[in-house]
Order: structure tokens, then C-alpha cells, then sequence
């Protein structure tokens, strides 16, 4: 059955625009979306197609048959998720290494999404299954998921004007003198697809950091994203010539320093994945306007990728692993 939603444009709204008065009247879709819906009469502003950009007057009667996303078709499967919060409206996970967010070519089924729809059935009514953006396979740390429309498009907004704060842990070879700012467009690799880079033709991509310690041959940094490409830290962390520890992608050969010790140099080379932890998040809920902020500790194998460095470094002074994730984003 086709819904249809019929409202009377307002005192308020009289001489707006009709793409503008319908995103007052109608919050859980975005401007975007309605447009489109405009565009293909799917609104009518007292019985007739009009443009986006006509004046509405008040007391105009509208009409709007919403066209709902395809529901999302990856299967619900039982697997076990780090809830850090949720509410009627919100999700938020703690992701281990290892697990796929959506299924694709060679991952159809034990990712997140197929999780996350075990968990709250509903989430296949909304776009990608509620998740607003992604951390790679090997990727740690805290994602979000919208469980309403209204939430998904109010996020998705945020997300867009650069209102979600994200940040990040990471280890990468060699030492940055200090913090800085990569401000380098990202696109897909020109001939190997599974890969991105840095291209001309590419889409904005800027990442902040700033070094929390310096080792020997590896420092240790917060970052945060103002855009949030594939790959983005990782592809902008080798251009700068410090890829990320452990990055099989973008990192090239291994290279242990000179002198190492082998203990040193085993723990190098086991820590297998990149050295990249999603450890904070800050937004506004999309639907109390509440402050909300969280925060997830690094991970063991990342903690002990830590110790030894900290181990092999004779001026390092801390040797306590509850440590570093007590460092914060320096002023």
C-alpha cells in the first residue's frame, strides 16, 4: 500500500521556496531527497506538479508519496556485537579487526550489517542498513548506526557539513617533528582498482594530526577527519611518506630500524594489520539535540604493538599500558 502524507503549508513558510518549505514540513527526508521526489511529482502542491523553486504561499495544500529505499537484502546473522550505546534512534559499535562492515564481492555473508540486522530488524528499512560511514575490515574502534529515518537523515547531514567529530589512533613509520594538516584529494586508483590514491581529479580529502609520542623510528599520533574518503588516513599517512604500521596496502616492505632487537623485530612483524583505532566520537543526537561523546580503548594487540616501542626506547618514560589511552588531542 502506497503511504501518502498530506500537510497544509504554514503562516511561517508563506513566500518560501517548495523545496525549502518541505524540508521544515517534512524533517525525516533530507532537502536532497525531496527535491528528487519534487522532480518526479511525487509532491503536489494543490493538485499540481510544480518546480522546486516555486513560491508557496500559506495555507497551500501538499501531498507527498514518499519512495522508500529498497530494503537492504543482506541476510540477519547471529553475530556477536560491542554495543556501546543505544537508544530508539541510535547505535553505536565498538568494531573488532577482522570484521567487514558490508557485504560485497568475496564477503557475502558475517559482516556488520548482517549483525546489526539480527540485532534490530528494522534497520533494513533504511539506506546501507542505518551505518553512516565505514572503518576498514582491519580497522578497530566506534561506528555509527541510525535505527530511524529521522536520525539517518539528520546524521547523514552532520556527517556532510562536518559536525561529527572523529578521531583516531595510529602508528606510523618513522618521527613527524609535529602535528600538521594533509589536505590531498583521494580518488580510485588509475589501474589498480582495489586500491585509492592521490589524484588530481579526486574529491577533497583533509586529515589532522598531532604526535602523542616519538619513538626511535615510529611516532605515535591522534588524528581526525574533516571528510571521510576510502582509506582516507591510510592513503594520506603513505603519501606523507609515514604509512601506518602494518598497512599491507599502502605500506610497502616492512622495514625494521637498524640495531633492533629480535624481540623488537617480532613485534613488528606480527602486528599484521594497520595500526589504526577509531577512539572517539562526538555528535549531536540527532533527535534530543543532547551533547554525546565516547570514547573506546585501544585494543591489546595495539597496546602491546605500544610496549614495544616503548620497551626498545630508552627515554620513553612510560611504561604503564593504561597510558595511552589516557593521552588526549593536544592544545
Amino acid at each position: 500500500m502506497t503511504t501518502q502524507l498530506e500537510s497544509t503549508i504554514p503562516d511561517e513558510l508563506d513566500g518560501k521556496r517548495f523545496d525549502q518549505a518541505l524540508a521544515v514540513m517534512f524533517p525525516d527526508y533530507s532537502r536532497s531527497r525531496l527535491k528528487e521526489w519534487i522532480l518526479a511529482g511525487q509532491v503536489v502542491l494543490d493538485g499540481r506538479q510544480e518546480a522546486p523553486r516555486m513560491k508557496v504561499r500559506a495555507g497551500q495544500q501538499v501531498v507527498l508519496t514518499p519512495v522508500e529505499d529498497v530494503r537492504e537484502t543482506a541476510r540477519p546473522e547471529p553475530i556477536e556485537l560491542r554495543v556501546v550505546f543505544e537508544d530508539d534512534d541510535l547505535l553505536l559499535i565498538d568494531k573488532p579487526a577482522g570484521l567487514v562492515v558490508h557485504p560485497g564481492a568475496g564477503n557475502p555473508g558475517g559482516t556488520l550489517m548482517n549483525g546489526l540486522l539480527n540485532h534490530a530488524p528494522n534497520l533494513a528499512n533504511l539506506p546501507r542498513g542505518g551505518i553512516l560511514h565505514r572503518l576498514d575490515k582491519d580497522t578497530t574502534g566506534l561506528l555509527l548506526v541510525a535505527k530511524s529515518q529521522a536520525a539517518y537523515t539528520r546524521l547523514v547531514q552532520d556527517l556532510q557539513e562536518r559536525e561529527i567529530m572523529r578521531e583516531y589512533r595510529g602508528v606510523c613509520a618513522g618521527r613527524l617533528t609535529a602535528g600538521g594538516r594533509i589536505d590531498a584529494p583521494i580518488g580510485r586508483h588509475p589501474t589498480q582498482r582495489t586500491r585509492m590514491a592521490i589524484i588530481d581529479r579526486g574529491r577533497e580529502s583533509v586529515t589532522n594530526y598531532r604526535v602523542l609520542m616519538r619513538f626511535p623510528s615510529h611516532t605515535f599520533c591522534a588524528m581526525r577527519l574533516e571528510t571521510g574518503r576510502t582509506h582516507q588516513i591510510r592513503v594520506h599517512f603513505a603519501h606523507a611518506r609515514h604509512a601506518l604500521i602494518g598497512d599491507q596496502t599502502y605500506g610497502g616492505r616492512l622495514q625494521v630500524p637498524r640495531g633492533a632487537s629480535e624481540q623488537f623485530a617480532a613485534a613488528l612483524r606480527s602486528f599484521r594489520r594497520q595500526a589504526l583505532h577509531a577512539c572517539r566520537i562526538g555528535f549531536t543526537h540527532p533527535v534530543s539535540g543532547d551533547e554525546m561523546q565516547f570514547q573506546s580503548p585501544l585494543p591489546p594487540d595495539f597496546i602491546g604493538l605500544l610496549t614495544a616501542l616503548a620497551a626498545a626506547d630508552d627515554d620513553c618514560k612510560i611504561k604503564n599500558s593504561t597510558a595511552w589511552d589516557e593521552m588526549a588531542w593536544p592544545t
